[in-house]
């Protein structure tokens, strides 16, 4: 019996350092993931703006996407619905409000990507083609390296 619950007090101790560390890896691979996906949409607007360039227009896309409706959660985000051949992302990226390690779309060419349980808003400009962070907070630096 004195074995046994030497074994739970072993096993409650090695609980209670291993958990704290599998939550800071979560976190962490959110933070990854967001600038993969930062990465991954700025490659995107750089590839249509040398496809447009080749065909002889010089004007940055309009629009990175075909979503109207704002802050609703299952949305193809940088993709167009209808399949057009001016597509940022291959395979859009599916909103999810209030999700750690998720984007949404808050208003026209304006998104939100949550890591930390803090919302690092992203504009798109589509005069000058460039998708930036404009919130300011640490982990907004972080997203964009």
């Amino acid at each position: 019996m004195i074995e046994l619950v030497f074994v739970i007090v072993v096993l409650g101790i090695l609980a209670a350092v291993a958990i704290p560390r599998l939550a800071a890896t979560r976190d962490d691979a959110n933070l990854v993931k967001g600038q993969s996906q930062v990465s991954a949409i700025r490659s995107g607007i750089a590839l249509q703006k040398s496809r447009r360039l080749l065909e002889g227009n010089t004007s940055a896309l309009p629009n990175i996407d075909s979503v109207i409706n704002y802050n609703i959660n299952d949305q193809r985000l940088f993709n167009f619905a209808d399949g057009n051949t001016s597509n940022v992302l291959e395979y859009p990226i599916l909103s999810r409000r209030d999700t750690d390690g998720s984007w949404v779309k808050t208003n026209v060419n304006a998104y939100t990507f949550r890591v930390l349980g803090v919302d690092n808003n992203f504009t798109y400009n589509n005069v000058t083609g460039l998708f930036n962070c404009t919130t300011g907070v640490a982990s907004c630096d972080d997203l964009t390296r």
